[in-house]
């Protein structure tokens, strides 16, 4: 299944524990930071089960964008749903965005 997050699928293990891990630094609410030279807002929900995390970020200067759902299931594994845009390319947002 195409953004599925597990040892099985397109995303090595170390890529999925590091992208995860970092998501889960970000704290919840907007938050300014940068990524790469180019400074960002981003906005992160939480679900009160912690089921779901969705990110919604915008370049201050610019017009690019990064948003997507991440879903966790009970079992091993989670799904990452990119909001039109590349799983690549949300990763290494997330990866990449350093919070001020």
């Amino acid at each position: 299944m195409p953004g599925t997050m597990n040892g099985g699928g397109k995303i090595p293990p170390s890529v999925q524990a590091m992208f995860e891990d970092a998501l889960a630094k970000l704290p919840d609410g907007y938050v300014d930071g940068y990524f790469g030279s180019r400074s960002w807002g981003v906005t992160v929900k939480r679900s009160e089960d912690g089921k779901r995390t969705w990110l919604y970020g915008e370049e201050r200067s610019g017009s690019d964008i990064v948003s997507f759902n991440l879903y966790r299931f009970a079992g091993p594994g989670s799904i990452l749903k990119p909001c039109e845009m590349s799983s690549t390319k949300v990763i290494e947002f997330v990866l990449g965005f350093e919070p001020t």
